[in-house]
């Protein structure tokens, strides 16, 4: 009779081609068994009767900042909130950190310090900025994600935009180092511009932000970065897109067959301006959220499929940073906290609009694995996959507190709100890091995971 080490019954598994009533066996880290009801031995049993069963959630954005500026989010806060949220594996972007992740030596301390303190997985991104063109190989060779690039201002010193130069001369070095470029895509010429305008005048409000970073300004961005992608070959991602515009010219790439992928984030579809009007500078971030009509377009893209995955775009930072004692809403820290939200995000949406579970478990998990390299052993229940599992109860209420939201700073656009689902267990390579919700700081076991 085969034994093993943890034997999770009767769930309604998410698998690749449905939802099934299966148990998942797993044995030295991978699903050894799928089966209606298996048989066997386990030392440990996951009673899943009444729940679903989902991969674990991928999340290809996140911002830890550590080393340098842990006192915003580290490795060890940071994991138990994405293991809160049914996520299994990050990747953390290279900015933020001190130093940022721009070079072999920093990608190494970076990968050491994570495999110290993480409860689960993770991959590390490295940084395109101006002058370490010649650092690109040794990153990707050390086993970096992709890289990460704004074209808008960045705001931290140790991390810059690129110039367009710079931009070119990256793509061509990545697209023959067969990785991919993540792009922050606002045109900094015309956010800067429309900001100086803004500020000359003292027009600080929540209105006057919105007109600083306007859809066009990211339309604009988006069409150079897919141009510049056509000249050199190089593969692209799109981070946090926010407006069915720029959607629509990505579309169009895709259609002239340009390898490009585009993610958006929960925020974008669960809240709108009117939220940046009401709370101020928790809800500020870039791009901007958008007036209703515009949340609501990006709605029916995600119904319609035209976002490839979710992503958090987890940033954080002290609310001294945020505080409108302190700073106006301009001067304000930029980021949405909210890491432990993705795959509740996603159910909500999915329930509202009739989606597929499935359709979830691919935003959240299969194809993020599958873009960056992680397709062979993460993303997907399938036999011989690391054992990466969210459970989920559909039917259980989760309202978002400072005492339930496991981020190092509680401010967050979230509080109060209700999802009509909660993760409730979250496995990682066959390691229980929650049960009934709760996470087990004990369980140390996250690892840099290489594409």
């Amino acid at each position: 009779m085969e034994r093993y080490d943890l034997i999770v019954r009767d769930g309604s598994v998410v698998l690749p081609d449905g939802v099934k009533k299966v148990d998942v066996g797993i044995k030295d880290g991978k699903i050894a068994a799928i089966a209606a009801k298996l048989e066997g031995e386990a030392e440990h049993t996951y009673d899943a009767d009444g729940s679903h069963v989902f991969p674990g959630m991928i999340d290809v954005h996140v911002h830890f900042s550590e080393p340098g500026r842990e006192h915003w989010e580290g490795f060890t806060t940071g994991s138990a909130m994405m293991a809160a949220g049914g996520c299994t594996t990050f990747f953390d972007m290279p900015l933020n950190g001190i130093p940022s992740t721009v070079n072999e030596e920093a990608l190494l301390e970076k990968a050491r310090i994570g495999n110290e303190k993480s409860l689960v997985d993770f991959g590390l991104w490295g940084g395109l900025v101006p002058g370490n063109e010649d650092d690109l190989k040794p990153l990707a060779e050390s086993g970096v994600i992709g890289f990460k690039a704004f074209l808008s201002t960045t705001g931290n010193k140790e991390f810059e935009a690129v110039d367009d130069m710079t931009l070119l001369t990256g793509m061509k070095k990545i697209a023959a180092l067969g990785k991919v470029l993540a792009l922050h895509s606002e045109s900094a010429a015309i956010t800067n511009w429309l900001k100086d305008e803004k500020e000359a005048a003292g027009l600080f409000s929540a209105d006057d932000y919105l007109e600083t970073r306007p859809i066009i300004a990211e339309v604009e961005a988006v069409e150079r970065a897919l141009y510049y992608s056509e000249i050199t070959g190089c593969a692209l991602h799109f981070v946090h897109i926010s407006s069915a515009a720029a959607v629509a010219s990505i579309e169009a790439a895709k259609a002239r067959g340009m390898n490009v992928t585009v993610e958006t984030c929960p925020h974008y579809l669960l809240f709108n301006h009117d939220s940046l009007r009401e709370k101020g500078s928790i809800a500020k971030c870039a791009p901007p959220l958008r007036e209703a009509d515009e949340q609501q377009r990006l709605i029916s893209l995600l119904a319609e499929g035209k976002f490839d995955m979710l992503s958090s775009d987890h940033s954080p930072c002290p609310y001294d940073m945020k505080d409108p004692k302190d700073f106006n809403l301009f001067q304000a820290w930029g980021g949405i906290s909210g890491g432990q939200f993705t795959l509740l995000s996603a159910l909500e949406l999915a329930l509202a609009h009739n989606i597929p579970l499935e359709q979830v478990a691919a935003w959240t998990a299969s194809n993020p694995a599958e873009r960056f390299g992680l397709a062979e052993r993460k993303g997907s229940i399938v036999t011989g996959m690391d054992a990466d599992l969210a459970i989920v109860d559909l039917n259980k209420t989760f309202t978002v507190t400072e005492d339930n939201y496991y981020a190092k700073h509680k401010q967050s656009l979230y509080i109060g709100h209700s999802f009509p689902s909660s993760v409730i267990g979250t496995i990682v390579r066959g390691y229980v890091v929650v049960r009934s919700g709760e996470v087990l700081t004990e369980v140390n076991e996250g690892n840099w995971q290489k594409p």
